[in-house]
Formats: structure tokens, sequence, C-alpha cells
């Protein structure tokens, strides 16, 4: 693995079977715990690329956040800073704005009580889904956080 993809966990055959099902219901409108499906244009490509996720809200703020780590979805908000978050046949354009790193631990920490059942085994090595804060400071530049505005 290269230094490119040092903070990524990439996902198994049977985890892109999952994702794949979980869009295709979002996409029909049926939304899983709060998934949505967001779409992303390639950086390279220009393609669209759509991918499920977990949104969270806290204190009025929505925040995505990339447990596997620095994925494509996460390199291609970073070049554009947009995106779009769909359930069903709703679909709202969105500006990301990447949380700094010292900010993040506190939003991880609500995500993962939320979703830890469902994403745990995804978070980069050293992190535990129950650690607490000061824990998750020391490990949050590994994970991604966008607040969508």
């Amino acid at each position: 693995m290269n230094d490119l993809h040092a903070d990524y966990v990439a996902p198994s055959r049977m985890d892109r079977a999952f994702n794949n099902a979980v869009a295709w219901l979002t996409g029909k409108g049926v939304s899983l715990a709060g998934t949505r499906v967001l779409t992303v244009i390639g950086r390279k490509s220009g393609k669209p690329y759509s991918i499920p996720v977990n949104p969270l809200e806290i204190d009025g703020v929505e925040y995505l956040v990339s447990v596997r780590g620095v994925t494509d979805w996460v390199r291609n908000v970073r070049a554009s800073g947009t995106a779009t978050l769909s359930l069903g046949r709703r679909s709202t354009a969105v500006t990301l704005t990447e949380v700094p790193v010292e900010r993040r631990a506190p939003i991880l920490a609500v995500y993962l009580k939320k979703w830890g059942w469902e994403v745990g085994r995804f978070i980069p090595d050293g992190i535990d889904v129950h650690a607490d804060v000061d824990e998750l400071a020391r490990h949050a530049g590994k994970i991604p956080v966008f607040a969508v505005g």
C-alpha cells in the first residue's frame, strides 16, 4: 500500500454488494436508519460516482464521516467541494467543507456511538468504536469529516 492510500480501508466484495443494495434501496426512497446516497463528480474522469452515506446531525449541523479513511469520494470532494445527497427522487446539491482535524474528535465520538454497530469494522487500525474523545483526537487525522452546507 502506498502513502496515498495509507489511511484507507478497502471494501471487500461483500461490502461492495451491501453498499450497492443500500444505495439501490435509498435510491428508491427507502432510508435505512437515515442513509442517503452521496454523488460526487470524479476529479479525473468527470463521471458521477455514488455511494451510500450515514449523515449525522449535531446541533443543527449535518456531517459526513468517511470511516474508511481517505476514499475516492473524499478525494473527489476535496477537489470540488460539492456533491449531491439523495433519497429517492429528492436530491439536494450541497457544499462539503472539511472539518479541521482538531475539531473532529467530538463528532467522531457521536458518529461512532450512533453508527459504530455498522461501520466499526471499517475504521482504521488503532481506533475502537468505544474510544473516548481523547483517544479519537489522537487518530482524528485518519478519518475525514465534512460539514454539509
